[in-house]
């Protein structure tokens, strides 16, 4: 008897045992009922933020407090959904919701182990957990989550509750599944990841802040070779692509976008026009908005405005660093104090923050944000040259502890260079219909929300000037009308404030002209007398016509010389007239918007010229008008555009009074661009820095690239033109046989032969010797 002691203690722990189990069974069957209905995972809604595409679909910004991007499990690669498999529960498609094994497995390796504990949390568990649990470690917590599993695995496939891991997993930087997270880390589709990258991604669930490559580089590292270990160990991969994953570099993301596109001003404009209409649930409904730009002309837009911005900045030197940080000559963590001292100073534009570390004048090293140290020289080193001789000034010159800025240049490496104080913005818009094209509202973005194309109203200068002729040639003047290039001097009551003696650029007068020429050289005491032989309130109301509020210009003489008000919108909506023939077309932005399952919501039906849009000038004058504009290309202020080699670019210059504000304002029967440059707070931009120096170079770079290829389109001559042979001093028609030059005019408003000496020497289309002479001298 006493050698069957052993069986009572054996029989009481069987009957505990089977009390407890028993009661966790009573428990289960009771709990079940009161689970969370599943019906969040059979019609599955997460969070989705707004997205903007340009028009063939390349994402240009999202909204939303989450990022998202759905994928079917059947879309999943395979080395993502292996990596996904070895890092979290190489069991799951075998076991029920819980894995026994690998329950067993953590328990004994947690026993052992003195470091971090290891859990044993299934993939469908952590879909229970992360659906309907809070993230607390209780045991109520963790007998709900098992409960729920088996749940979910009774009313899923496998296939199902992994597709829901995949997509609903936080994995950092705001990123929730897999797919998102490939875009936040790699700016790349999850289908084109590497298998070391597929690693990289699938280490991220267990913790996310933990392992961030972006924020902590050498623990991500670690778990990714960890989860290549366990790939390795399963036999998902070989021995070669197990060594080639460990042995490649990750080329991870700092500055986290997952546009395709920076186009960071026209998605702002977006997302306050979708706020307006359908206000917070934009940021979680998933809504799709496709704009009209194109991907190459905003990429276009991008390079011409950035490289326009920088030269002018090299033009006018540096101006030396942007602090200085104190270095220690020897410090064990020098990398850290670095990294501290960038830590405010974003990259800008591609202009990335960087600490010089030695400094003479053959060669500066420096250390990059992020890490990266490198040594420039020669080329690189052209625009700082003279700040790193002994002469130069304290606060100017390079020396150890400064805070610089450079790039990296595919021809001649890294240099240095500096952020810009100007701005610029650059829009364009299919005259035919509105469309926009390409819209960059100032060089950075980060540094400045201002959006120089919609909000900033600056001076146009002679880039109005257009306006005013146009105007003229319904008054009965012509492009062949001859007017005095002379100084002038104009009362305060015609200008609104003072007397003034207005003088053209180059300070010069020509004498008498047409105003084809007048125009083409921009000349501006000509502008004026055209404007004081038509009248500045006729002009003013004119001018509406092409969509220009008439209170941002006074009906006073300097309106001729466009010292009103305009944003570079309004001068894309006003040159697109003349572009199209005489249309009024109303610029917009969004052509279509979808929801989350791809219905249609909105589409836009803008007024096309030719049919539905008002016409709100005379075919004529829209087509001299551009045959004069075409002059200024080809002869006059803007005849740089020239090495474009195009014969159907039409535009005119802008410069206002001391170099304030430049423009180019151009196009071609198919695209209206408007370039402008200056300052924020409006000051002179040097001597030199005209719409033909500052702005054109910009406007050139934009065209160029987007008209690369297209046919050149010839100006159709509309009815009601007369085609006649003038002579060019005069403007009168010369009789049959007599040399002279071809100039269009109105049929009603064909010049009379010259007749006597006064008619020859100061005579005009359209109006008598005796009015020309009285009204323009």
């Amino acid at each position: 008897m006493s050698s069957r002691w052993w069986r009572y203690p054996l029989l009481a722990f069987l009957a505990l045992g089977f009390v407890f189990s028993a009661a966790i069974m009573l428990a289960g069957i009771l709990a079940y009922p009161d689970l969370p209905s599943l019906e969040v995972l059979t019609d599955y809604r997460p969070k989705i933020p707004l997205r903007v595409y340009t028009t063939e679909g390349a994402l240009i910004g999202e909204f939303g407090e989450e990022r998202r991007a759905l994928i079917k499990i059947g879309d999943v690669p395979k080395p993502m959904k292996l990596a996904i498999l070895a890092a979290e529960d190489d069991r799951f498609y075998s076991h029920g919701g819980i894995d026994y094994m690998g329950v067993l497995r953590a328990a004994l390796a947690n026993l052992t182990a003195g470091g971090a504990r290891e859990g044993a949390s299934t993939i469908t568990m952590q879909v229970a957990r992360n659906f309907f649990l809070s993230g607390e470690k209780t045991l109520t917590r963790k007998f709900s989550e098992v409960l729920l599993a088996l749940k979910i695995e009774h009313y899923l496939s496998k296939d199902q509750i992994l597709e829901l891991y995949v997509n609903q997993i936080y994995l950092g930087q705001r990123a929730y599944g897999f797919s998102a997270a490939a875009q936040t880390y790699f700016g790349r589709p999850l289908e084109r990841l590497t298998v070391a990258e597929a690693a990289m991604l699938a280490g991220l669930p267990k913790a996310p802040s933990r392992y961030n490559p972006v924020v902590n580089p050498k623990r991500a590292k670690i778990r990714q070779h960890y989860v290549l270990r366990r790939m390795h160990d399963l036999k998902y991969i070989t021995d070669a692509e197990y060594q080639a994953a460990l042995a490649q570099p990750l080329a991870v993301k700092r500055e986290v976008h997952n546009v395709e596109v920076n186009a960071d001003y026209v998605a702002e404009m977006v997302r306050q026009a979708m706020f307006e209409r359908y206000q917070e649930a934009i940021y979680s409904s998933g809504m799709k908005v496709y704009t009209t730009l194109r991907k190459v002309d905003q990429e276009a837009a991008n390079q011409a405005l950035r490289q326009g911005v920088l030269d002018y900045d090299r033009r006018h030197g540096y101006r030396g660093p942007e602090s200085f940080v104190d270095l220690p000559v020897r410090a064990a963590n020098l990398e850290e104090l670095l990294e501290d001292a960038l830590a405010d100073a974003d990259t800008s534009n591609g202009l990335v923050p960087a600490i010089v570390l030695e400094a003479s004048l053959k060669q500066v090293k420096c250390y990059i944000k992020g890490g990266e140290t490198v040594q420039i020289s020669n080329e690189g080193l052209k625009f700082v040259l003279k700040t790193l001789s002994d002469n130069a000034s304290p606060k100017t010159r390079l020396r150890r502890g400064a805070l610089i800025r450079v790039q990296k240049d595919d021809k001649s490496g890294w240099q240095i260079l500096q952020r810009p104080q100007i701005e610029s913005a650059l829009v364009s818009v299919v005259p035919q219909d509105g469309a926009i094209r390409a819209l960059v509202g100032g060089f950075d973005f980060n540094r400045s929300k201002f959006n120089h194309v919609m909000q900033a109203w600056r001076q146009p200068g002679s880039s109005f000037k257009p306006f005013i002729y146009s105007a003229a040639l319904e008054k009965g003047l012509t492009a062949a009308t001859v007017i005095n290039d002379a100084p002038i001097v104009v009362d305060a009551a015609q200008t609104g404030g003072q007397v003034w003696e207005p003088k053209n650029y180059e300070n010069d007068y020509d004498g008498p002209m047409r105003l084809r020429t007048a125009l083409t050289k921009s000349k501006n005491l000509v502008s004026i007398r055209v404007l004081q032989s038509i009248g500045p309130s006729y002009a003013q109301d004119y001018i509406t016509r092409f969509g220009f509020s008439p209170e941002q210009h006074p009906p006073y003489l300097t309106m001729a010389l466009g010292a009103g008000s305009v944003t570079p919108m309004q001068m894309a909506a006003a040159y697109s007239v003349f572009a199209n023939g005489g249309y009024r077309t109303q610029p917009y932005l969004i052509d279509r918007i979808v929801d989350a399952r791809g219905t249609l919501l909105v589409q836009a039906k803008p007024k096309r010229a030719g049919d539905d849009a008002e016409r709100v000038i005379d075919a004529r004058n829209a087509f001299i008008m551009t045959s004069i504009m075409r002059d200024v290309v080809r002869f006059g202020t803007g005849a740089r555009a020239m090495q474009l080699k195009r014969q159907d670019l039409a535009g005119k210059t802008g410069t206002t009074n001391d170099q304030v504000d430049a423009w180019f304002t151009g196009f071609n029967p198919g695209l209206v661009a408007i370039a402008w440059i200056g300052f924020d707070q409006p000051r002179s931009m040097g001597g030199s820095e005209t719409g033909a120096q500052a702005a054109l170079p910009i406007w050139m770079g934009y065209m160029g690239k987007v008209l690369k290829g297209v046919p050149e389109v010839d100006l159709v001559i509309p009815e009601g033109v007369a085609t006649v042979k003038i002579n060019p001093q005069s403007g009168h028609r010369v009789p049959d046989g007599s040399e002279g030059i071809l100039e269009y005019f109105y049929q009603e408003n064909v010049p009379a032969e010259q007749t006597g000496f006064f008619e020859g020497l100061f005579g005009g289309g359209g109006k008598s010797a005796e009015e020309v002479k009285d009204q323009l001298f």
